[in-house]
């Protein structure tokens, strides 16, 4: 079933050889073979939109032409406008407002948005441009050009990339690509969209990510892209960093500044649900934690409370499931935050807007965490394995330079390792005095906890 499921993401029945020649005769103006030094007559991949040729330029570039299937706005057109009648309906609208809080059609309206934009290939060619400008300069990933004076809203023209399917072992290993190196590049690129550029590839399945020879990663095919704001990257890192921290009633507010619950409705029973249901998903451990797992234990939670995912959101979701699926058929051993620590960390230790947040990671309750210390640690230990120890030490370095340019930094984290040492000499004190007294040393009676985290309610101010 999976590989039907891969040959139908560019294996679509394609449309005649005339046709196609029609339509890029129409929308270039001018005979092909004033601007074609060869056009096949066969597509190499054929989808649902359009279809795309392997052509040569007049002067010897080779070039992926892109040709919208005839009728397909009409046809998208059509369907939308029946799913915005039938989600207009009075039982659609009260299945709207009583389970997911909002109305229909304006999850309809959202989704049309999308997939309009890909209909239109000269928005798909300025996605393709920025995605070009983001990764200029970057040695791991390859993106075509667009060739702006061939394009228009039914035709593209970009460079040809010349790599295979990223999913295709024997050809991968024939290129000699390291398959765990090109897996860190991919998830490197996946973060820098997401952290860093806030501009999303929507659509990575394998049919639109390549191996290159060179060992890039080289990705085609922006018509669905994701763009996140300044605040929206903001909300996320501190709902990872809730999550992290346990801290359930900020993680049910964090859904309401994400849009995923509406300003006004009550949180409250959402919050126990939250800790079972992410408990549940990390039992084994943070540095388990996998996407699948996480997103099927939370999709439950949809059909309990008015939780309605935002488009953008759900198309981040889908994209981060993707690229985890491709990591697992390179390396079914494959661990999301080994493979992102070395990225991750020298964000996190480089950028202002994520390092300002590295207390709120290392300390809870107004303690150092040692077991969070401890597993940080094991994570570029293991990273450093697969980026070597360069790339390491000069993460590690950066980490240096965060905690001593900054007082403030150094003052919070120094108060909190206090706290966290006089906290486990009172519990060793406690342990010794119920030993002398002839108790029990299980349960302290000054309620001492364990090195990790503090007591609730106790301070040492």
């Amino acid at each position: 079933p999976s590989s039907f499921f891969t040959r139908l993401m560019d294996q679509a029945e394609p449309f005649q050889r005339q046709t196609a020649r029609d339509i890029v005769l129409k929308e270039l103006g001018k005979p092909l073979e004033d601007v074609f030094e060869k056009f096949p007559d066969e597509p190499v991949a054929a989808a649902s939109i359009g279809q795309v040729y392997r052509a040569k330029l007049i002067g010897g570039a080779e070039v992926a032409v892109k040709v919208q299937r005839p009728g397909a706005k009409d046809l998208v057109e059509k369907d939308l406008a029946l799913l915005r009648w039938i989600a207009g309906s009075p039982p659609a609208k009260k299945y709207g407002r009583e389970n997911l809080g909002c109305d229909l059609q304006v999850i309809v309206d959202e989704f049309g948005e999308t997939l309009l934009e890909e209909l239109d290939y000269e928005q798909e060619a300025n996605n393709m441009r920025d995605f070009g400008n983001n990764f200029k300069g970057d040695p791991n990933v390859a993106v075509p050009f667009v060739y702006p004076e061939y394009t228009t809203e039914r035709l593209l023209v970009m460079s040809w990339l010349d790599g295979v399917r990223c999913t295709d072992l024997d050809a991968m290993r024939g290129f000699r690509i390291n398959i765990d190196e090109f897996i860190q590049r991919g998830v490197a690129s996946g973060l820098r969209q997401l952290l860093e550029f806030g501009l999303f590839h929507g659509d990575p399945h394998p049919g639109n990510v390549f191996a290159m020879p060179d060992g890039r990663i080289g990705y085609v095919d922006f018509g669905n892209v994701v763009e996140i704001s300044q605040t929206n990257k903001e909300a996320l890192l501190d709902a990872v960093i809730h999550a992290m921290n346990e801290d359930y009633e900020e993680m049910a507010r964090d859904f309401v500044r994400l849009g995923f619950i509406a300003e006004g409705t009550d949180i409250r029973p959402l919050v126990p649900a939250l800790q079972s249901t992410w408990r549940e998903s990390v039992g084994s451990g943070i540095a388990d934690f996998s996407f699948r797992d996480v997103t099927n234990k939370f999709s439950a939670l949809v059909y309990l409370f008015p939780i309605r995912i935002p488009a953008r959101f759900a198309l981040v979701i889908r994209t981060l499931l993707t690229q985890e699926g491709i990591c697992l058929t390179l390396n079914p051993q494959f661990r999301f935050l080994e493979a992102a620590y070395p990225y991750t960390a020298k964000r996190l230790l480089s950028d202002p807007l994520y390092s300002s947040r590295l207390c709120q990671i290392l300390i809870k309750g107004g303690v150092f965490d040692w077991e969070r210390l401890h597993t940080l640690v094991l994570l570029s230990m293991q990273g450093a394995r697969k980026s070597g120890f360069w790339v390491w030490a000069s993460t590690m370095l950066d980490g240096v330079k965060v905690v001593f340019n900054d007082p403030r930094t150094v003052r919070d984290i120094a108060l909190a390792m206090l706290r966290s040492l006089r906290l486990a000499f009172r519990g060793m004190a406690s342990a010794w005095w119920a030993f002398l007294r002839g108790q029990r040393p299980g349960v302290e009676p000054l309620g001492v906890p364990t090195t990790h985290g503090a007591t609730p309610g106790y301070s040492l101010a």
